[in-house]
C-alpha cells in the first residue's frame, strides 16, 4: 500500500512539474482583461470537472471578488440542475451548456471548459458555438487533448490520462487563477 501511495503522489508531483508558468500567466491575463471589460466568465465540465467548475466559480466569484473593488462576473453552467435536466430532456444532453450560453453569452466573454478527454460532446458543442460567437476559450484537458483543445484559444494540456490526477492538476490551475486575484487584488485594476 505504501508503495502505491508513494507512486501516486510521485506521479501527481510530476504532473504539476509540467505546468508552464508563462502559459498560466497568460490565463491570468485573460481573466484580468475580462475583469477590466466587465465581461462574463462561464465555466463548464462534467462529473468531477463539473465539481471543479463549481468550486472555481465560488473561489473567483466570492473569494477573489471579496477583495476587489468590482466583482468578477462568473457563472458555472453546471449548477442549475432544473435547467440542465430540462435542456437534456427537451433537446439533448449535448445542448445543456450551449443552450445556456445562448441566453447569457456575448462576444468577448470567456468560456473555460474542463475535461479530461477533451471530447465531452456537450463541452465541444459549447466551444464550437463560443468560437462562432467570438468568446475567448480556455480548455483544461488531459493528454488526449480532444476537440476542445483544437477549438480553444488557450489550451492547457495535462500530460496524463488518469482521471484523478488530471482533475487534481486542473483544480490546482483553477485555484491558481482565483488566488492570483485573491492574493494580488492590484492585478485586477
Amino acid at each position: 500500500m505504501i508503495d502505491w501511495i508513494s507512486s501516486y503522489l510521485a506521479e501527481q508531483q510530476r504532473l504539476l512539474g509540467t505546468l508552464d508558468p508563462k502559459q498560466l500567466a497568460s490565463l491570468i491575463a485573460t481573466l484580468q482583461d475580462a475583469h477590466r471589460r466587465d465581461a462574463q466568465v462561464f465555466v463548464i465540465g462534467n462529473g468531477g470537472s463539473a465539481a471543479n467548475a463549481s468550486h472555481f466559480t465560488v473561489d473567483l466569484g466570492k473569494g477573489a471578488s471579496d477583495v476587489l473593488p468590482r466583482r468578477f462576473r462568473v457563472l458555472s453552467l453546471t449548477d442549475n440542475v432544473a435547467w440542465i435536466t430540462a435542456l437534456g430532456n427537451d433537446y439533448s444532453y449535448e445542448d445543456v451548456f450551449v443552450r445556456q450560453l445562448e441566453n447569457y453569452a456575448r462576444p468577448g466573454d470567456v468560456l473555460i471548459g474542463i475535461s479530461v478527454s477533451g471530447n465531452s460532446p456537450n463541452c465541444v458543442k459549447a466551444f464550437e458555438w463560443a468560437k462562432a460567437q467570438g468568446l475567448k476559450r480556455i480548455a483544461l484537458v488531459g493528454a488526449k487533448r480532444g476537440k476542445m483543445a483544437e477549438l480553444a484559444d488557450q489550451p492547457v494540456v495535462i500530460p496524463d490520462t488518469h482521471y484523478g490526477r488530471v482533475e487534481d492538476a486542473q483544480m490546482t490551475i483553477l485555484h491558481l487563477l482565483a488566488y492570483a486575484f485573491w492574493e494580488n487584488p492590484k492585478w485586477a485594476q
